[in-house]
C-alpha cells in the first residue's frame, strides 16, 4: 500500500476516516514509532487524501458525499481533477488540435500550426515568422495518427500530473512551454529547416529528464517513477535514433526534439532538485 500521511497520535482522524469510508476509498490506519499513518492503495489516492487533510480536518464534515450512489472512482476523480488543471488544459488543447487537424490528415489546417508558415509558392517557409510567434510552440499539439496521440497523451498525463501536484500549475505550464519551444527549434534546425513535424514527445522527454534528475538529487513521493520507466524510455530513444523504428513503418521520428527535450529537462531538474535540497 501507499503511505498517504503521517500525524501525531493525539490528532483525531475520525472525520477523515468517515469521509474515506463514505467515498468507498480503501484505506488503513496504523501506528508506527508513536505516529499515526494513513495508508491507501495507490499514489493518486494518497495525493487526494493528503490534499483533503491539508485543507483542515474541521472542514471535512462539510464534505459529505453528494449522492449515496456515487462510486469511489467518481469521487476520486471529482477530488483529483481540481489538483491538476494545467495537465488537463494541455490534454484538452491536444485533443482539440487532433480534431482540428484530423490527426494530421487535414494538411490545410496542419500548416496553420507548423513551425514555419506556408508561403505563396505552396511550400513551408525556410525561416520562422516571429510575427506568428505561436508557431514556436503549436507543433507540440500536432499528432499524426491515433497511436501517436494516445501514446503521448498517456505519458503527459502520467508525468504532467506528478509535476503539477509537486510544483503547481504555473510551473508545469512554464516547463511545458519552455521545453516545447526549445525542442521544436532543435527539430527544425536539425532537419534542415523542415517545419513539418509535431507531437508532445519532445516535451515528454523533457519532463522525464526533469523528474529523473530531481528525484536523484531531492527524492520525493511525486517523482518516484516506477522502476524501469527511465530505462524503457531511454531504450526507446536509442531505437528511434538508430532508425529502426522508422524502418519498421512507424514514420519519421523527431529525434532532435527528443534529445534536446531530455537534455533541457535534465538541466532544469538538476537545478530545481539542488535548490530544493538546500531548503
Amino acid at each position: 500500500m501507499q503511505r498517504a500521511l503521517t500525524c501525531s497520535l493525539e490528532e483525531d482522524l475520525r472525520p477523515l476516516v468517515r469521509l474515506l469510508r463514505s467515498r468507498g476509498v480503501v484505506h488503513r490506519v496504523s501506528e508506527e514509532r508513536g505516529m499515526q499513518v494513513v495508508w491507501v492503495v495507490d499514489e493518486a489516492t494518497a495525493d487526494i487524501v493528503k490534499a483533503v487533510y491539508e485543507r483542515g480536518l474541521e472542514d471535512i464534515p462539510n464534505m459529505a458525499p453528494h449522492s449515496v450512489a456515487e462510486t469511489p472512482a467518481r469521487a476520486c476523480w471529482r477530488q483529483s481533477y481540481r489538483l491538476i488543471p494545467a495537465t488537463l488544459l494541455v490534454l484538452l488543447a491536444t485533443a482539440l488540435v487532433a480534431v482540428f487537424t484530423g490527426l494530421g490528415s487535414n494538411i490545410q489546417n496542419v500548416v496553420l500550426l507548423t513551425f514555419t508558415p506556408l508561403e505563396a509558392s505552396g511550400y513551408l517557409a525556410a525561416q520562422p515568422d516571429m510575427q506568428q510567434w505561436w508557431r514556436l510552440i503549436t507543433p507540440i499539439f500536432i499528432h499524426f495518427g491515433l497511436m501517436h496521440l494516445a501514446f503521448n497523451a498517456l505519458w503527459f498525463w502520467e508525468l504532467g500530473r506528478r509535476i503539477e501536484m509537486r510544483s503547481g500549475a504555473l510551473w508545469l505550464l512554464g516547463l511545458t512551454l519552455l521545453i516545447g519551444v526549445i525542442s521544436n527549434t532543435a527539430q527544425w534546425w536539425w532537419t534542415g529547416t523542415d517545419g513539418l513535424f509535431g507531437g508532445l514527445s519532445g516535451v515528454l522527454y523533457g519532463m522525464l529528464g526533469y523528474c529523473w534528475l530531481y528525484q536523484l538529487i531531492a527524492p520525493n513521493v511525486y517523482f518516484a517513477l516506477p522502476k524501469g520507466v527511465v530505462i524503457m524510455m531511454l531504450v526507446w530513444l536509442a531505437l528511434c535514433m538508430s532508425g529502426l523504428i522508422t524502418v519498421l513503418g512507424f514514420g519519421a521520428i523527431a529525434n532532435a526534439a527528443h534529445v534536446s527535450g531530455l537534455l533541457v529537462g535534465c538541466l532544469f531538474g538538476s537545478i530545481a532538485g539542488a535548490l530544493q535540497r538546500r531548503l
